[in-house]
């Protein structure tokens, strides 16, 4: 079967990509915004990318069109193929459809931590000699590519709640038919489609009505809106973490922390991620491990050696002693968390906050009015603010004279490499790619201490 994905460079729809690639099906596609880390597998998946979405990629007459839900109607290509009456179907729907209905889809969602966790979940089960496929919005380190067709029953996907397309606007994650589904936390997010936290917690409680008798929910216990979603009904077995009858955080080391369950401890995690947000994370992960049949001890002991995932306090390098992070981070919560658990590897060092407030919530400014607590962990704020409907100066200005704000990129750049110093951390939040920043930053910075011109 040819395939061609409109909106292929999206985390999920690039994942889509590559499964139906290695399930031997032809695949190309189509996107407007191309940028690393997806757009580097789509090129060595030779899957072939079509810039933009004119209307004469119909001459490529595939034998179905897989659409994202970036597309949008007025969209001429998506028009065309309306005007043409061929056959077309979501992402989340041609997965469960040819992909998932045949395994035991083990889920991950929450509004925070969806991708760390389904990370650390696939390679708890690697680790365990279970082999399992797997669809995550970033590219974990210990695989190297962001999805992957397995013979294994057991797949692991980052189950998202924003909708699925133009014309089906239930959450993706319904789509998927999960036996074991971890909710991480929940909070309010996604703005552009959700007027409120409550009509989140419904697309959640749609999820739940999903799971088998026989399957198992992993919840934060901690998480008052997660209550709410299980006090609206629950029929299937429910393990909770962050919580005194279920799986704990013991003693903290400056290596790990001890894992515990209903009191027992069961292993000390040893790594050096930073943050709690990481700690609950792992608990999610292990349970989760532990109900597909992964012993605990053993994953546990598997997540020392877990490497993480680019984009998520990822060090992109080092230059004139200056050190440059790579991170998702784009909601409130989500920065101070990553603020949060940099300060505690940096110490009294200087962190410099670099942010793009590019999502479609943050675009709307209803959150605008967190911002400033969000970065105060910071010794200085940079602020990307072109193309935003609301003025981010005015939003920071609890910060002082240690937030800037810039419309112009090139501006943007200049300060930041006249602001940074030997030590200092410069920590890039974006849920996009921002223009490049990070590399753009570290070549001027190599520039400037070789003596030459950036």
């Amino acid at each position: 079967m040819h395939i061609h994905i409109l909106g292929v460079c999206g985390t999920f729809m690039a994942g889509v990509a590559l499964i139906a690639r290695q399930a031997g099906h032809r695949v190309t596609g189509c996107d407007a915004n191309v940028y690393p880390p997806m757009s580097t597998q789509l090129e060595q998946a030779r899957i072939e990318i079509v810039q933009g979405y004119g209307a004469d990629q119909l001459s490529l007459a595939p034998d179905l069109w897989v659409i994202g839900n970036v597309v949008t109607r007025g969209n001429p290509l998506m028009e065309a193929i309306l005007d043409a009456n061929l056959a077309y179907v979501s992402g989340p729907q041609w997965l469960s459809e040819h992909v998932l209905r045949s395994r035991q889809v083990l889920a991950v969602a929450g509004t925070h931590g969806k991708t760390t966790t389904s990370s650390m979940l696939a390679w708890l089960l690697e680790s365990a000699g279970l082999n399992p496929g797997f669809l995550i919005g970033g590219v974990p380190e210990d695989f190297g590519l962001s999805a992957r067709l397995t013979g294994s029953p057991l797949f692991v996907i980052e189950a998202d709640e924003y909708d699925t397309a133009f014309f089906d606007k239930r959450s993706k994650f319904v789509h998927y038919r999960s036996r074991i589904a971890v909710l991480n936390n929940l909070e309010f997010d996604h703005a552009d489609i959700f007027p409120d936290l409550a009509a989140i917690e419904t697309q959640f409680h749609h999820l739940v009505r999903t799971l088998p008798r026989a399957g198992r929910l992993v919840v934060n216990g901690t998480d008052e809106a997660l209550a709410r979603v299980l006090a609206r009904g629950c029929w299937t077995p429910v393990e909770r973490f962050a919580a005194d009858d279920g799986w704990t955080a013991g003693a903290v080391h400056d290596d790990g922390f001890e894992v515990r369950r209903a009191g027992r401890p069961l292993g000390r995690v040893r790594w050096d991620l930073l943050g709690r947000h990481n700690q609950l994370n792992a608990l999610a992960a292990i349970a989760a491990a532990a109900s597909a049949g992964a012993p605990a001890e053993a994953a546990i002991d598997a997540l020392g050696r877990f490497r993480g995932v680019k984009r998520r306090m990822e060090l992109r390098g080092t230059a004139a002693g200056v050190a440059v992070y790579d991170d998702f981070a784009h909601h409130p919560t989500a920065i101070a968390t990553t603020l949060e658990g940099l300060r505690r590897k940096a110490g009294p060092a200087r962190i410099i906050a670099v942010l793009e407030p590019r999502s479609n919530t943050m675009k709307l400014g209803l959150m605008k009015d967190a911002l400033a607590a969000s970065l105060a962990a910071a010794d200085r704020v940079f602020c990307y603010s072109a193309d935003l409907g609301w003025d981010p100066a005015g939003a920071l200005a609890p910060l002082g004279d240690k937030a800037r704000c810039e419309s112009d990129f090139e501006r943007l750049l200049d300060a930041l490499v006249a602001a940074v110093s030997p030590g200092d951390h410069v920590l890039v939040m974006s849920n996009g790619g921002f223009n490049g920043i990070h590399d753009k930053l570290l070549a001027r910075l190599r520039a400037r201490s070789s003596g030459g011109r950036g």
